[in-house]
């Protein structure tokens, strides 16, 4: 008989070794994480029965479930490509999955060495190559990705009168975070809007500092109902509210190049959650590009349409600020490791515990993880708060 909805929680948020990771396989990463996470909500891998996981070779769930010796408890799995948003995703996925009795222990995650493998995406050609519509785009040379985040710039550039000061501004707060942070890749390297200006063109309007790291890294995050959440050696961090959308996957099939999928997932996960944007206290958008961070603003309502420029100004989103994100550094100057979304999951559930140190936020209670995927394709949002 399904049980009746429970509520859930995070018991565990753990980083796989970041940066460079020569003497690791990206299975024994995320092994080592997920054991960490595990033992933070009380847990050990003879209690995981829900699995998700994604990009870790062919049948990801399967692969990594082999690894960890679960396969056979597993009543619960997911493996779905939503890019760098996956892992929101999964929290959701498994939020479901958790409260109607499908699984009671969810492991999310993965692990990436793409700097070190010099990998220049999550695995294979891009992916237009394999569409018949691509024909009418590829020939162009577009790059992917920068080249359609660049065009998404230049038009709220034009549509709005955002400038590259404005987008620089998110550079400069991610290092601000970073320098508070001595697992940033770029700590003691810190970076103002001078410097993302002055940083080489890739493909106008954004600059090299406009852009992600490229790092390896990955990490782990636990799912469980409350009667679990208790015995938890950590503080538990509960899931009020989630939600996904999506757009495009060519940029000619997206309708409006300044409003992402998060103009629906954000609002909706909001709504789920019982809350507004001024309840926020701590925000982790996906920081690929500096575009990525501005549109999320807007799209979740934390500022009108047009407006993601001005609001930037004034160290809004740097330590101190109204609006403090990108808390660990963020993809920009933090770690990268090709999908995001897990780190900005951690980031989160350490800031409600409030076990952050130099870049803790005083009294954070309610945090947004908000997961972008492909050329701005899909988006997810996952509302965490202090129990």
């Amino acid at each position: 008989m399904m049980q009746s909805h429970r509520d859930v929680y995070l018991v565990g948020a753990v980083d796989t070794a970041l940066g460079e990771v020569p003497d690791q396989t990206e299975l024994g990463m995320f092994a080592r994480a997920a054991q960490e996470a595990l033992a933070e909500g009380g847990l050990s891998f003879a209690d995981v029965d829900g699995l998700f996981t994604a990009y870790m070779g062919n049948m990801a769930s399967a692969t990594v479930g082999e690894y960890l010796g679960i396969n056979e408890q597993v009543r619960f799995v997911g493996s779905s490509d939503l890019g760098g948003c996956a892992f929101e995703q999964y929290v959701h996925d498994a939020m479901l999955a958790v409260s109607q009795g499908h699984c009671e222990v969810a492991l999310v995650g993965w692990a990436s060495r793409q700097r070190t493998r010099r990998l220049r995406s999550l695995g294979g050609p891009p992916r237009d190559t394999y569409t018949l519509d691509a024909q009418f785009q590829a020939p162009y040379g577009l790059p992917l990705p920068i080249g359609h985040y660049a065009m998404m710039a230049a038009r709220h550039m034009h549509q709005y009168g955002t400038t590259s000061e404005q987008l620089a501004e998110v550079a400069a707060a991610a290092s601000a975070w970073a320098q508070l942070n001595p697992a940033a890749w770029r700590y003691g390297q810190p970076i103002e809007v001078a410097d993302v200006l002055a940083s080489p063109l890739l493909a106008e309007p954004l600059h090299k500092l406009d852009c992600c790291l490229v790092t390896d890294g990955g990490g782990a995050v636990v799912v469980t109902a409350a009667d679990r959440a208790r015995d938890a050696a950590k503080p538990a961090v509960r899931v009020l509210g989630a939600a996904h959308a999506q757009g495009h996957v060519h940029l000619p099939q997206m309708r409006d190049l300044t409003v992402s999928p998060g103009a629906r997932s954000g609002p909706e996960a909001f709504a789920r959650a019982g809350i507004t944007p001024d309840d926020v206290d701590v925000l982790q958008p996906y920081d690929s590009f500096t575009i990525t961070v501005l549109m999320a603003l807007e799209d979740l309502g934390f500022c009108a349409k047009g407006e993601g420029g001005p609001f930037l100004q004034h160290g809004t989103l740097r330590p101190g600020g109204k609006l403090p994100s990108m808390t660990s550094g963020g993809g920009l100057a933090h770690n990268h490791p090709g999908a995001l979304g897990i780190q900005l999951l951690i980031e989160a559930v350490r800031q409600l515990r409030g076990e952050c140190g130099d870049r803790q936020v005083p009294g954070a209670e309610v945090a947004v993880a908000h997961g972008v995927g492909g050329m701005m394709s899909t988006t997810a949002t996952v509302v965490l708060a202090r129990d």
